[in-house]
Parts: structure tokens; sequence; C-alpha cells
């Protein structure tokens, strides 16, 4: 057998005795879950608006066009518009993270739709930040609406006059109403209602995903144990002095931490979907891109954990501050939307941040894989850094 396979297959049986294991990664998760989300359901936690906050500054307010934009921007179920006249106080409020960004039409923007060569809305973000994405995205789409209405008002009406007014109003009230949507979302308001009565998804959306992560974390101190008692017992010494290369080792403990946690994940990302009724499934492929990197990151976590950590007790205390730093500045507690610009920037030094960022954009903003991207970059790089200093650590071994 592989030597990787074979320290994968010790590392994972000796994890799955100690009875530890099933209590940091399921039953504490599950536990803690159902008694935060209960916690924070409280009157109009249920109807809390979980969009963007994104400003806007309407600098051709006497064009019915540009008010079309505003209109279809205000629809959209993933910003919430906060319209302002003062574009240095929203310059200011999107620098202090008060506004996950802005968006400023231009004047003269509803006279150049009917041009060649029309202006565009502009979008001031961060656009390496998922928020910043998600507004450009936002405005991109109602700015093709409305220019597809145009076109074919235009299209229908070439001269202009009052056929055109009633084809452009007719295109409009077509992209605000589709016929398809609108039986859609009837159904959906018919039946939403007495299950957001029970099931309080905007307080389990958040708790859900925190209490995963958080008592992964919290898991490893099972995972470091395993490379501590090999240290103790002298088995690792003896496997250095083999034919066994380091990185072999290494990859084998990285394995076996990586499988128990993806499956830990795999079976509260269910317990999510069919108990809590949270839709982790409604965007698969984002939400296993965030859920992998994440199991990477901590993994790699716990392998460092474990090079770093020369005694049990260690090995406690680098798992439960671990548990505590990164979780709490990460969000897993306290969403941080409600916290300030300087604790979020703080927040995000931490990998949970980014991996509450890929879960919420599934869970909350029902955004798609596109919004899993930089989550995953980001969870990705941290697992890297933490496997290149657990590989950096062995070498004193």
């Amino acid at each position: 057998m592989n030597p990787i396979h074979q320290i994968i297959s010790k590392d994972l049986t000796q994890m799955l005795r100690d009875r530890k294991t099933f209590l940091f990664l399921l039953l504490m998760p599950i536990a803690f879950t159902l008694l935060f989300g209960m916690a924070f359901k409280g009157p109009g936690r249920i109807s809390q608006d979980a969009r963007l906050p994104v400003g806007l500054t309407n600098e051709d307010e006497d064009s019915p066009l540009s008010l079309e934009l505003e209109r279809f921007l205000g629809a959209s179920e993933v910003i919430r518009l906060e319209s302002r006249d003062d574009l240095a106080a929203i310059e200011r409020d999107v620098a202090e993270k008060k506004l996950a960004a802005a968006i400023v039409i231009p004047a003269g923007y509803g006279a150049s739709m009917g041009g060649e060569a029309p202006l565009k809305p502009a979008v001031l973000a961060d656009l390496s930040t998922t928020a910043g994405l998600s507004a450009q995205a936002e405005m991109n789409a109602a700015a093709g609406r409305l220019a597809s209405a145009v076109r074919t008002a235009r299209g229908i009406a070439p001269e202009g006059g009052d056929s055109y007014d009633a084809a452009l109003k007719a295109a409009l009230t077509g992209w605000q109403s589709p016929p398809v949507r609108l039986v859609t979302s009837q159904a959906a308001v018919v039946d939403a209602a007495p299950q957001q009565a029970e099931n309080p998804m905007g307080s389990f959306a958040h708790t859900s995903p925190g209490m995963i992560l958080q008592f992964a974390i919290a898991g490893l101190l099972t995972c470091a144990q395993v490379i501590v008692s090999e240290r103790k017992s002298r088995c690792l010494q003896r496997m250095l002095t083999t034919a066994t290369p380091r990185i072999h080792i290494l990859a084998g403990h990285y394995l076996a931490i990586f499988i128990l946690i993806i499956t830990q994940f795999a079976i509260l990302i269910l317990f999510g979907q069919l108990i809590l009724k949270l839709d982790y499934l409604s965007q698969p492929l984002a939400t296993l891109l965030v859920a992998f990197t994440a199991a990477l990151c901590i993994a790699a976590l716990g392998l460092l954990v474990g090079a770093l950590a020369k005694g049990e007790e260690q090995a406690i205390t680098f798992s439960l501050i671990g548990m505590f730093m990164l979780g709490g500045l990460g969000g897993a507690w306290v969403p941080l939307e409600y916290t300030g610009g300087v604790f979020q920037a703080v927040g995000h030094l931490s990998p949970v941040a980014w991996a509450m960022d890929g879960f919420k954009n599934v869970l909350i903003r029902g955004l798609d894989v596109s919004a899993a991207w930089l989550p995953a970059a980001a969870l990705l790089g941290y697992a890297v850094a933490f496997f290149a200093l657990a590989s950096w650590r062995f070498k004193f071994e």
C-alpha cells in the first residue's frame, strides 16, 4: 500500500475512535446552530432586508429613461438603493464600507439612449470584492434591460411620436413583469408566508455556515493530537528516518484531515438543506466550491497546529485560539455587515470571513457561482500559506 494511503487510513481510524471527533464535528455544530438560530429569531428579524446597501446619485433626474433605470435597480433582489444627492458623501461612505457600492447615472443619460454611443452609469466600488462585483452585475443587467426596451421601441416605431412612446411603455412593462416570472412569484408568495413564520431563514442562513466553520476549526484539536501522539511515541521520528519522503508524510496527514472536514461539511450542509430548509443546493457548484476550498484551508491549519504543538496542552490551546479568534473575527457569531468598516476590514484577515461571504452569497443573496470565485481564491491562498508554514516547521523535526 502507498505510504500516503497508510497514513490516511491510520489517522482516520485514530480520529474516529475519539469521541471528541463526533462532538466537535457533528453534535455541537447542530446544537449551536439551533440554539443561535432561535436566539436571534425575534420581531422584525424575518423581514430584515439582507440586500447589499448601494448608494445612487441620479444626475439625469429630468429624463424618464433614467427614472426607469432607477426603478429597475430598485426592484433588485441583490442590492438595496439609497438615493442621495451628495456624490462626495456617497464616495466617502463607500470608502468607509458603510455602503457596498455606489451607482452614478450621468447627466444626459436618457437623451443618449437614442444615439449610437449611449452613456453608461458608473459604479463606484472595489471590484475585487464580492459586493462590488454584485453591484456592477446588477447595474449592467438593469441597463441592459432598459437598452433592450429602447431598441425594441425604435424597431417598432423608428420615427418616434405616440407610437414610439406606447411601444417603449409596453417593452418596459414586459421587463418589469414578464409572464413566466409573474406566475412563479405569485406561487412563491402564497407558499412562503407560513414557512417564514416557522423557519427564520434569515437567522439560520447565518448561524448554519458560521457554526459549521467554527466547529470545523475546533475539531482540529483531535486532528492535531494525532500528530502530537506520533511525536510523543517517537513514531513520527521513526518515519522520518525511513525512505518515505517528508512530503508524503505531510500529504498523508493533510488528506486525512481534509477528508474528515469535507465529510463534516457534506453532512451539515445536508442538515441545513433538509432540516433547516436552507437553499445550499440552489447553486450546488457555488456551495461545493466554497466548501471544498474552506476544507482545504482548515485542513492546512490543522496540519500547522499539529506541526507547532509540542504536547496535548499546546494542541488544545492552539485549536481553541483558532476557533475563537478566527471564528469571532470572521463573523461566525455576529454578521460582519452589522459591524463598522474597520472591523469588517480586520475581520477579512480571517479565512472564516471569506467562507462566510461565499456561503451567504448563495443562502441570502441568491448569487450564482460567479460570486464564489473570489472567496474560494482567498481560501485557497490561506490553504497554501498554512501548508507552506507547516512544511517549513516540519524541516526541524
